[in-house]
This record gives structure tokens, sequence and C-alpha cells, in this order.
């Protein structure tokens, strides 16, 4: 940084503020390509895209890869609202955190745990249509919300094992 050192304080708002940049980015980014596809796909009709990858509208009820799905068919807001207490301990821990990498980790799950929300509050489901496969196996259909939280969850477990830096 140019010979330049931050203070204890100046560490910990700018941890914050990338994290806050991270929330934003991935909540923006997700609705964004949520909408168009709701736009352009239509559910069930398969567009193939590369040899692996396929864009496929889904509406998935449950939580991640449709697990409890039967549970949660009629009570979106209760999932949701499970999903937003989550949340917020969450971002407790980003306005504690004075590592800008932490930050970015838990600014990415909170942003994408936040477009999924909004999709369940929206539509009662979350809207996926990434549709990745290898050898006739499909992954199950996921979004840029769920690829957040993914990012953002390896971020965090690698924080952990090089230790949290500013």
């Amino acid at each position: 940084m140019n010979g330049l050192k931050l203070s204890p304080l100046e560490t910990h708002h700018a941890a914050r503020l990338s994290g806050l940049a991270a929330i934003l980015g991935a909540f923006a980014l997700d609705q964004a390509t949520k909408l168009l596809a709701l736009a352009e796909l239509r559910p069930g009709d398969v567009y193939a895209v590369l040899p692996n990858f396929n864009l496929s509208l889904s509406f998935n009820q449950g939580i991640s890869f449709s697990l409890f799905a039967e549970t949660f068919t009629d009570r979106p807001h209760m999932l949701a609202g499970i999903t937003l207490a989550v949340t917020a301990l969450l971002g407790v821990l980003l306005v504690r955190s004075a590592a800008r990498l932490e930050a970015v980790a838990l600014g990415l799950i909170i942003g994408g745990a936040l477009g999924n929300v909004l999709d369940r509050l929206r539509i009662g489901a979350v809207v996926d249509f990434l549709d990745f496969h290898v050898w006739g196996f499909h992954w199950p259909a996921f979004n840029l919300a769920d690829s957040a939280i993914v990012i953002g969850a390896t971020l965090l477990v690698v924080t952990s094992l090089i230790g949290n830096r500013p």
C-alpha cells in the first residue's frame, strides 16, 4: 500500500465497506439475472448454452437442492424469516470484522441470502435457472445468489485457514 499504514479504526471501516459492497453487488447481480431469466425463460424449457451448461427455469420452494420443499411449500414466509434471522447474525459478524476478506465473504453470503429471501417473499419460491451437467448427471439448478453464498462460505474457510489479516 505504498508504505501507508491504516489505523485499526480505518482498517475496520475499510473491511465493513468491502463487506457492504459485496452485499450490494451479490444482491444486485442476483436480482438482475433472475429478472432476465423470468422474462426470457419458460419453466420446463431447456436452452443449451454449452455442451455441459443449460439455462432452465425452475422454482425452489425448499432450501438448498430443494431439501425440505414439502415442509416449506406453503410457508415461504417462515423460511424467509429463518433466513433473515441467520442473515442478521451474519450481519453482526460483518460489522465486528476487521479483516477485509472475512467481511467480503460474509457480505457475499448475506447478499446471496437476501436475494433468495426476496424471491420467497415476492413469488413464494426461489428462482433457479443455471443447469450444469456432466456425463448425464445434472447438478440441481441454482442461481447467482447460491453462487455468492458458496463462494462466501469458501472464503470463510480460507480465512480460518490463513488467519484473519486486515
